[in-house]
């Protein structure tokens, strides 16, 4: 959970859980591929750890018929998908496993893999999308790193997006575990001797065109940036490739376990209203100054046609 300096919000949240210690991963590797296996065991299925309705994911591996675009995956696919070893169930039950390895596909946008959830709305159907200004919106994220790759030992738990770009993240580079701000990595350092396997509360809180970050309940910064079309994410975002990462193989990989994580949005009609006036009241006002100096001009070559 998050500080009680959090506003109480009224609206039910979308809350994703998990509850024991977690297991040591599995360090082994397995080969991709296009199609999940059957589900074993009690839990087989992420989405009988965490409640996956207002997400997508995004995989290490190609889509089929297309090795240059990594597999998504929505609903209502995935709430019986699962993929070994990029994205499983832990064996007891408690958590998800997200790893991504650095000779993994990538998006077009970046040139690194991932095992990664992006937020949805309307059960998953459609991509979220929500301004800074307009509302208060929250995530918490209980989550471990517990391996990263070699050579480029970096690696992302959880993020907000805009349409454009990373707002914020939690990355962790070695024992260093950062809070970023858009293109600066070293923003705010939470701790500089993280161990692999710690669980922890990653959070953040947007409203009033701020960022608020906290790690264990405690915040950590604030970051003042307004912006739209944003989302959360979390899972495992792998900072390394075969380009400054070796060995180039699936052996080679990020890894986080995700014990829950909760979604938090209140956003009342007005607050709509009027971050939509606000967003584009300066293009209306442009476009009246352009109409009123068309319409003088007009009028003073008629005066001088006269």
């Amino acid at each position: 959970m998050l500080a009680s300096g959090f506003l109480a919000i009224a609206a039910v949240p979308q809350i994703l859980s998990g509850t024991a210690t977690a297991p040591s991963p599995d360090p082994s590797a397995a080969p991709a591929v296009a199609a999940p296996p059957a589900p074993q065991g009690r839990c087989g299925l992420p989405a009988q750890v965490l409640d996956l309705t207002n997400w997508k994911i995004t995989l290490p591996v190609p889509k089929p018929g297309n090795a240059k675009t990594p597999l998504e995956v929505t609903q209502p696919a995935l709430a019986g998908f699962v993929q070994p070893p990029w994205f499983r169930s832990s064996p007891t039950c408690d958590a998800v496993l997200f790893r991504a390895p650095v000779n993994g596909t990538t998006t077009s946008g970046s040139k690194y893999p991932r095992s990664e959830l992006r937020e949805m709305t309307d059960n998953g159907s459609e991509n979220a999308g929500w301004s800074s200004t307009a509302g208060t919106h929250r995530l918490t994220v209980t989550e471990a790193f517990v391996r990263l790759p070699t050579g480029k030992p970096e690696l992302v738990g959880a993020q907000i997006h805009d349409a454009d770009d990373d707002i914020s993240v939690f990355r962790l580079e070695g024992p260093r575990l950062w809070v970023t701000d858009g293109d600066n990595p070293h923003f705010k350092l939470v701790t500089d001797h993280y161990a692999l396997g710690t669980r922890f509360d990653a959070g953040y809180e947007v409203s009033d065109g701020e960022v608020r970050a906290f790690y264990n309940g405690v915040l950590q910064t604030t970051i003042k940036h307004r912006f739209r079309g944003a989302y959360f994410k979390a899972g495992a975002y792998t900072q390394a490739n075969c380009t400054n990462s070796a060995p180039c193989s699936d052996g080679n990989y990020g890894e986080t376990m995700v014990y829950a994580l909760s979604v938090f949005h209140q956003v009342t009609t007005w607050q709509l209203v009027w971050d939509w006036i606000v967003a584009w009241a300066p293009l209306a006002l442009g476009i009246v100054i352009l109409l009123i100096l068309a319409a003088f001009l007009v009028r003073r070559r008629r005066s001088r046609r006269a």
